[in-house]
């Protein structure tokens, strides 16, 4: 078979599957089986390409998030490892990350607590993007860990990005830092199943689920920012006016909503005065 041929064929099978974007996955899905980009994979349409990558296809089709069937997903200047025991990066978090980096600009050396790091993303984007962050990333779960050190290790992050587990039921007295940044869960258990089957089905719903963590989150982060510290968490769309309101009840000032990439307020942050 060709790439053409399989360019086509994945196509039609993954919009049987109910695929949103079926055209863009196939070709992200044979571009990584080819070794090589979407544009590079158009410079092989003739060439013929090795049965196995049929296994791929059906695991896709079978609605496993792409970012799993492919191992590893982008994310601002990163590529990340991904798997079932983390969430895929979000465009939308990727704006979460340059609100923290507006906070911390002018700050040579600034300490950073990133509350349910995952696979990594935030705190790695911002050692990344930071050359004199320091980051402390916790989870409660080992099995994140493994996969956001891994990253670490692959982006040359490791020094610099330290690695906890830690549950936020505890608190978070683990230093004083400039920045605690979250993207916890915060989708009600009633909506989990008005999701995509990518989402509901395949990603870690200890992730994914949560009612009021975010204001749990501002809450603990009181005792571990330093004075005109500043919190940035992300939350769902719809609930931004309401997480600032408690934030505010809670002793920050100067609280922002911000967009993410497809205009919805997404972003909530504020000083701790």
């Amino acid at each position: 078979m060709t790439v053409r041929e399989a360019l086509a064929l994945a196509e039609e099978r993954l919009a049987a599957a109910g695929v949103e974007t079926p055209r863009v996955d196939a070709e992200l899905l044979l571009a990584h089986v080819l070794a090589t980009s979407r544009s590079g994979l158009y410079e092989q349409l003739d060439a013929d390409i090795e049965p196995g990558w049929e296994e791929l296809l059906e695991r896709r089709e079978r609605r496993e998030p792409l970012a799993y069937v492919i191992g590893e997903w982008g994310f601002r200047r990163l590529t990340l490892k991904v798997d079932s025991r983390v969430l895929v990066p979000r465009p939308e978090t990727e704006v979460v990350v340059e609100r923290c980096l507006e906070r911390i600009y002018d700050l040579g050396a600034p300490r950073v607590l990133d509350v349910g790091t995952g696979s990594g993303a935030i705190a790695l984007a911002i050692a990344d993007e930071h050359a004199g962050a320091g980051v402390t990333a916790i989870d409660s779960s080992a099995e994140a860990l493994e996969v956001a050190e891994a990253n670490a290790e692959a982006a040359g992050l490791a020094e610099r990005v330290r690695f906890v587990e830690h549950d936020l039921a505890e608190g978070l007295a683990l230093g004083e830092f400039d920045l605690v940044v979250s993207n916890p869960p915060y989708i009600r258990p009633d909506e989990i199943f008005e999701l995509q089957p990518e989402v509901r089905h395949w990603e870690p719903r200890r992730a994914l689920v949560g009612i009021g963590v975010g204001e749990q989150v501002a809450a603990a982060a009181r005792s571990a920012l330093r004075p005109e510290g500043w919190l940035v968490l992300e939350t769902a769309a719809g609930t931004t006016e309401r997480l600032a309101e408690r934030i505010e009840l809670l002793g920050y000032g100067f609280v922002k909503i911000s967009e993410d990439l497809g205009g919805l307020d997404r972003v909530v942050e504020g000083r701790w005065l």
